[in-house]
């Protein structure tokens, strides 16, 4: 990896460090968000972004753009045509970014790095989504009913169907429905035969969902992506992290309906209401 001391960018080839490092040196300066281009017509196409101008128009749908590249590539979505194609997988993609993408997953190819623990990621988003659920504390999204907090707003609306009861996710062969794709997902395998199990080639566990497999195969590999930023100790998944976060935490969520005797953990106040509900003579 070949990474540019001033802003971090990490590039696979010193050729293209070499090139992205003329940016910093532009004299094509924005004079809004002090981004640097190449040449003039970058920086005119970028300023656009400023004034919201988008004088391109979708045909089919009157979407605007930016620019006539975003224009094309908007235009395959309509069209379904994937002009650039993996030789190794064979698989399409409509956009060449993506194919790029793609084939970091056979040169196992990973660009971005966790300033934190140091882990890679072949993707953008993936190093941001770790950093922000591993790393980061801060919840500014509120339950309406509860109160509770979250990270992202997704988390939110998902959260929130455990006090509506919404289960927007129906079976098309019979009247079950769920809460989420993946509950729906899981029944359409089980019940009625359709899709495909995704199978461990270590143990042959199966799962319905990939994120499930992928989760499962960290273990074989033994790789505790979730750190404890208070303690050495590593973890395989969010949820065993956060769990574990408690012990360092004075913060008792659960509270004894009946005494007032506040726990940590789920299973502490359900073995004390236990003992608590049968001396207070109500079980």
């Amino acid at each position: 990896m070949y990474s540019c001391t001033q802003c971090g960018k990490c590039y696979s080839d010193q050729r293209f460090l070499n090139r992205h490092m003329n940016v910093h040196s532009s004299k094509y300066k924005c004079t809004e968000c002090g981004n640097c281009f190449r040449g003039s017509t970058e920086l005119r196409l970028h300023r656009r972004r400023h004034s919201g101008e988008k004088p391109f128009e979708c045909t089919v749908c009157s979407k605007r753009f930016t620019t006539l590249h975003e224009l094309v590539n908007h235009g395959r979505v309509h069209s379904g045509e994937k002009p650039y194609k993996c030789h190794m997988c064979e698989k399409e993609f409509s956009q060449k970014g993506n194919l790029q993408t793609h084939m970091r997953v056979h040169t196992g190819e990973k660009p971005y790095k966790c300033h934190v623990c140091n882990k890679r990621f072949r993707r953008l988003s993936h190093i941001q989504t770790h950093q922000r659920h591993a790393h980061n504390n801060i919840r500014l999204h509120e339950c309406p009913y509860c109160g509770k907090l979250f990270k992202i707003n997704r988390h939110v609306k998902l959260h929130v169907r455990i006090h509506t009861g919404a289960k927007p996710y129906s079976c098309r062969h019979c009247s079950e429905c769920f809460t989420h794709t993946s509950q729906l997902k899981r029944h359409l395998l089980k019940s009625h035969n359709e899709g495909s199990w995704l199978t461990c080639n270590i143990c042959q566990k199966k799962y319905s969902i990939r994120s499930e497999l992928q989760r499962h195969m960290l273990r074989h590999k033994g790789i505790r992506p979730y750190a404890c930023g208070e303690c050495p100790k590593c973890f395989y998944t969010q949820r065993e992290l956060k769990c574990h976060q408690m012990v360092h935490s004075d913060y008792r969520q659960f509270c004894c309906g009946l005494c007032g005797k506040d726990f940590k953990y789920r299973h502490g106040i359900v073995a004390h209401f236990n003992t608590c509900s049968k001396e207070a003579g109500i079980y």
